[in-house]
């Protein structure tokens, strides 16, 4: 294949921060948050110009259950602030009244601990929490490259309206969801295996009814399939390559025309779409190999170094204790994961890719990014009872 040579070129030192969150989403927020509140000085990069990423410029506006679907909340502290965040100014739907409102324990089996939020609304929330907190958010910035020295990242260099430069940093915690700083880093990555079916979401208004259409998106691992025999041709997307993603957002765009104009016909007054994804709905694409790669067996496992709490929100009685190794690996000492990056099993990563999963490591990898710039060597008995001090409830002992 043909290639050209790019002229070399020394950039920019901007400035520099003790905490550097690259990606914006759920566990961006909640990093970045965190981290602020421990008295850091974050930067938040983004690379679109909305918070909250596929929970809402994805439009998966269900945060999912922050309790085990047995009447036991499990995940506290910025998971729990967030949800409430988000629904400040009102819920779309899935109103979770027995844990708003102080229900009974039989109440609240009926009902799990999730909701139904409005994008845009918790995406503006969001970034005002972070403002009033003192992090800095840099929006339209792509990270394409970091520099390591002595196996820690000294700088962060990304690319924006402005051009090409660089910040400085102490510690980095990788929220981008595809683990982009792992692999720039030369971390461990690992692929997801199995790949990702197409989703095609949007909203819609119809004679007064404004609600969302879920087309696709939900799947679950091979191993769990009834008929595991019978072959699933599902057009798959990995979800790291550029092409790929560009195809597999313009056949959602064709699924969501042909839905629309099937169930609701043209636009006028009463009848309209009101808004699509404006970033690919991929959910597993690529993640941290981590110190320890926690699997979806190990619910009700003990850990000593648990920083959290999390549930599965696909059924009710699991939870699972997530252990501190699973949020860093050990080649680059300063970095760390957080959500759909953490490192988990191909089996886990549907239950670890979720809003309530991103916000209980969230906090804790922004709470560790700002106590330390090398996490092999973190006290984890200094960081639960941080942590514990928050509100967070570390082992289901002591639910």
């Amino acid at each position: 294949m043909p290639t050209i040579k790019e002229p070399s070129r020394e950039i920019e030192l901007k400035k520099s921060y003790d905490v550097i969150v690259a990606g914006g989403g759920v566990a961006g927020v909640a990093s970045a948050l965190s981290a602020a509140r421990e008295g850091a000085s974050v930067l938040l990069l983004e690379r679109s110009y909305m918070l909250g990423g596929l929970a809402t410029s994805g439009l998966v506006t269900i945060y999912l259950p922050l309790c085990d679907g047995e009447g036991r909340q499990v995940s506290y502290s910025i998971a729990e602030e967030l949800l409430l965040e988000s629904i400040k100014y009102g819920i779309e739907d899935k109103e979770p009244t027995p844990w708003l409102n102080g229900g009974t324990l039989e109440e609240k089996k009926k009902c799990r601990y999730e909701v139904r939020f409005n994008a845009n609304m918790c995406a503006i929330l969001y970034e005002q929490l972070l403002k009033k907190n003192g992090v800095d958010i840099m929006y339209g910035t792509s990270v394409c490259s970091v520099k390591v020295s002595r196996q820690k990242i000294k700088a962060v260099i990304v690319e924006n309206k402005s051009g090409r430069y660089a910040y400085g940093c102490r510690s980095v915690v990788d929220c981008t969801g595809d683990a982009d700083i792992c692999k720039l880093s030369g971390e461990e990555t690992s692929l997801f295996k199995q790949g990702n079916v197409l989703a095609s979401w949007y909203y819609f208004v119809d004679k007064g009814k404004y609600d969302l259409c879920m087309l696709g998106f939900s799947d679950i691992p091979d191993k769990y399939k009834k008929n595991a025999e019978k072959e699933d041709n599902r057009r798959r997307y990995g979800g790291v390559d550029a092409d790929e993603l560009s195809e597999m957002t313009i056949n959602a765009h064709e699924n969501i025309l042909q839905n629309y104009v099937e169930h609701h016909g043209k636009c006028d007054k009463d009848t309209a779409m009101a808004s699509i994804a404006t970033t690919p709905q991929i959910r597993m694409t690529r993640r941290l190999k981590g110190l320890y790669e926690i699997d979806d067996t190990e619910m009700h496992k003990f850990f000593k170094n648990s920083i959290g709490m999390v549930s599965d929100w696909r059924k009710p009685g699991p939870i699972y204790e997530m252990p501190f190794e699973c949020l860093h690996g050990e080649k680059i000492k300063n970095l760390i994961t957080a959500g759909r990056c953490i490192s988990v099993t191909d089996d886990m990563w549907d239950v670890s890719r979720v809003i309530p999963v991103c916000a209980v490591t969230g906090e804790a990898a922004g709470l560790a990014a700002a106590m330390t710039d090398n996490f092999c060597n973190i006290s984890i008995t200094k960081l639960q009872k941080k942590l514990v001090n928050r509100g967070v409830i570390l082992h289901e002992k002591d639910l």
